[in-house]
């Protein structure tokens, strides 16, 4: 799969670009399961709500269970992430999102690169977000939302917000959220946009576009999986210890293209 000429300046100039159904309801049956298994491995890679034990985050599940491990590899995703990068590429991070019904938090406004440069001393923002829909995402299950063209004003700020750091597992975005005013600022200049779509939908959006999102409000779920893929000439340098493998990938190998039929290739990972 490629990126038409007009994707890629949308991309550049928004700071996003939406891929309705990339995936088919086959392919996203897969990937729910393996989330299922994945979710219920113990272990720090699985992050949950302040106050219940629903799953908030899991990371590096393409370690573990198969369906991911072809995922990342799909055409489909990698051909336009090496448009984008113009560059080989591998796995810098691999995160699915869960909000439960009712009750999943929401996440700070925030720009991702600002924690990859504090916490692994990564040099530059040569790298592209890959959202893919476990679920129907609509205005009340808490969608990604944007502010489109806030990447090209570049880190609003730097470092960690004061005080204790929400988790020990990874660098949440509220510690390194926006302010009101700093975020009034950024929507009067560039407005909002949230992203919505069926099952199956593909986000690609950013490393430095402000967003955030509101708590899921609705009786169904919002599962949301972001796969970070880095130029490979891009890998991080820690000045002290670096981060635990979960959060951030060790192999920085060039990833390979798999069979574009992603059940098939499914089957015969299995």
């Amino acid at each position: 799969m490629q990126l038409s000429h007009e994707q890629i300046r949308t991309y550049r100039s928004q700071g996003f670009l939406i891929l309705d159904r990339l995936f088919g309801q086959e392919e996203i049956d897969a990937l729910r399961a393996a989330f299922v298994r994945d979710s219920a491995v113990p272990g720090d890679q699985r992050v949950v709500e302040r106050d219940s034990a629903e799953v908030r985050a899991v990371y590096a599940s393409h370690l573990r269970q198969p369906e991911f491990a072809g995922l990342v590899r799909s055409p489909r995703i990698l051909g336009p992430v090496r448009q984008l990068l113009d560059s080989e590429a591998y796995i810098y991070q691999f995160k699915i999102n869960a909000k439960a019904p009712f009750s999943g938090s929401g996440w700070s406004w925030h720009q991702d690169f600002a924690a990859w440069q504090m916490a692994d001393n990564l040099a530059e923002p040569r790298l592209v977000n890959v959202g893919v829909f476990f679920d129907d995402i609509d205005e009340f299950n808490g969608p990604v939302i944007f502010c489109p063209g806030s990447h090209r004003d570049g880190l609003v700020k730097k470092g960690r917000a004061e005080g204790d750091a929400a988790s020990e597992q990874h660098v949440d975005p509220e510690d390194i959220a926006l302010t009101p005013g700093e975020m009034t600022g950024l929507v009067d200049r560039h407005g909002l946009f949230s992203a919505k779509g069926a099952a199956g939908t593909v986000v690609l959006f950013d490393p430095e576009i402000v967003h955030g999102s509101a708590p899921n409000m609705a009786p169904f779920p919002r599962r949301l999986l972001i796969v970070t893929y880095n130029d490979v000439a891009n890998v991080p340098r820690p000045v002290g210890e670096p981060r635990p493998e979960y959060v951030v990938g060790r192999d920085t190998a060039p990833l390979e293209t798999v069979d574009h039929d992603l059940i098939a290739e499914l089957e015969v990972m299995v």
